[in-house]
Order: structure tokens, then sequence, then C-alpha cells
């Protein structure tokens, strides 16, 4: 594998690893990337009564560029709005939880490229996550992944990485499998998106159409954890959104850089929680199977 391909390949590390999607990087170059993704969760039913829906919309920007070899660096910048709307909640008192939840901050992408087949990425962050309302200074959460990934020939990747995050009174670590492999001559296992509405904590299996267009299946694990506002029901407390989303993908790039990603599933394991300021559990309720639907818009420079 020459260094230019090592260098693509150091990229699509990168990519897997949680940085901006569809961002790559050619050895002496920089590339920018941006992409929205607007997405919708439909009406989910709450153990003990009411329900919840939800709208967020999801823009990420950023740069990847080379900084000698096979070496990249570059930074991310990322801001996610959800709107939340509840009805009746029984478990929470009949009233609200939270409303509106805002999230945004910064990760630098490092990869560092080894002979011609290997590659190790470090994802640093830091993010403020808070309800409207909420003590920014006390909704910071920070972290990283760090990886290491193994290219194979025919363009297939397989790596491990390990992610390590403070979120709000809770230290979270777990591993990550990170994939890109060609099963047939029209089929691959990869990791989803990092832009589109699940995340890329999952696996999902890619079919290519003759059209140009691709269709994907998969399933992936999807967390928010934010500090609740000062002058709610738990005044500075945190509130968690977690679930199991397994979905349908349909994407076709149009162009150089210009790609078009359109998702619809089902969340399932839905699970709110409720903690005080400390991270101590007040409320934990189980959320029934819910759909979700997101587009996402990526476009590379």
């Amino acid at each position: 594998m020459k260094r230019r391909a090592t260098s693509r390949a150091a990229a699509a590390c990168f990519v897997a690893a949680l940085a901006a999607g569809g961002a790559q990087a050619q050895q002496g170059s920089w590339r920018l990337s941006a992409s929205i993704t607007p997405v919708y969760l439909g009406s989910a039913d709450l153990d003990g009564g009411g329900d919840f829906s939800e709208f967020s919309t999801i823009v990420r920007a950023g740069v990847l560029g080379s900084i000698g070899g096979a070496n990249l660096a570059g930074v991310t910048f990322n801001y996610e709005r959800s709107d939340y709307s509840f009805s009746r909640p029984a478990a929470f008192g009949g009233t609200a939880p939270w409303n509106v939840v805002k999230r945004y901050g910064v990760s630098v992408p490092l990869v560092f490229g080894f002979g011609d087949r290997w590659a190790l990425g470090a994802i640093p962050s830091l993010d403020w996550s808070r309800e409207n309302g909420a003590d920014e200074g006390e909704s910071l959460t920070w972290g990283g992944v760090l990886s290491a990934t193994r290219f194979f020939d025919g363009g297939n990747r397989l790596g491990i990485g390990v992610g390590a995050f403070d979120r709000l009174e809770k230290t979270s670590v777990y591993p990550l499998l990170l994939v890109d492999w060609k099963l047939a001559d029209r089929w691959r296992l990869l990791n989803p998106l990092p832009a589109g509405p699940t995340g890329p904590a999952g696996l999902e299996i890619d079919y290519r159409l003759d059209s140009g267009w691709h269709l994907g299946v998969g399933a992936a694990w999807r967390t928010k954890r934010f500090r609740l506002s000062d002058a709610g029901p738990v005044a500075d407390g945190i509130g968690e959104e977690r679930g199991f989303p397994v979905f349908l993908r349909a994407s076709r790039s149009f162009g150089e850089g210009i790609s078009l990603f359109l998702y619809a599933g089902v969340v399932t394991a839905g699970q709110l929680r409720v903690e005080d300021r400390n991270g101590n559990a007040l409320r934990e309720v189980d959320v029934d199977p819910a759909p979700i639907f997101g587009v996402t818009f990526s476009a590379r420079y």
C-alpha cells in the first residue's frame, strides 16, 4: 500500500472513530467537511402513562489534513438541538422533566500511520450538554477515543478502540469495533455514519445497487446525557435518554464530495432517567419502541 493510500485509509479510521462524517485527506492536502441531520423520534409511550416525542437537528463541520507522511490532524465542531414534547408523563409527576436540550463542542482528531498497514488514532473532545437554563459551567463533558486499525487489500480495514468520557457525575468506558469489510462483490460490513441520527456505535450491512444508491440495515447504541435547568422540576439535576435503534438506510453520492443519507427505523429498549445534581437516580422510566426518521446531507471540499 502506498503512502497516499495509507493516508486515505487513516482518514477512514478517523471517520469510524467518531469524527466528522465523510472527511478524507490526501497527502499534502486539507479537506473541509460539513453535515446537517434533522431527526424525528415519533411518539413513544412511557411506562406508567403518558408519552413523548423529539425533534433534533445535528450540525457538524470540520477540517482534516496531512501533517506529514501518513499522519493526519484536524478539528471538528458540533452542535445539536433537541426539542422534547411530553404529554402527561405520570412517572415524572405529570410534568415534563426537560424541554429543549443543546449540545455543542469540539474534538481534535489525530491519526498516525505506521508502516503500510497500521494506523493509531486519538480523538480528545470537549462538549457542553445542557437543557436551556442550565449552568454552562456545570454542563462540561470531556474525554476521548483511542484506536488501532489494520488495513488489508481491497480497501478492507479492521480495528479496535476504547472510548472514555467524564459525563456529568458519571465516567463511561466502552470498547469500539472499527470495521469496513467487503463481504461479497456488492456487500460490505461497516460502522454507521458518525454524523447520522444513530451515531457510529454499531454495525450495518451495506448493499450497492447498479443505480448508484446504497441500501443498508443496522443497529446502534444511542445515548444523551445533559445537565437540567436550575429552574426545572429537578434543579441542576441530570437527564439521560438512551435506546437501541434498529434502522434501514438508503444513500447516494452526487458528484465529488456530496452525499445524501435517508434513515428509517425503530428505537428499542428505550429509557429516560432523571438524577439529582450529584448523579443519584431519582426516576428511571422505560419507553416503548418508537419510530425514528432522519436525513443527513454531507459535503466535503
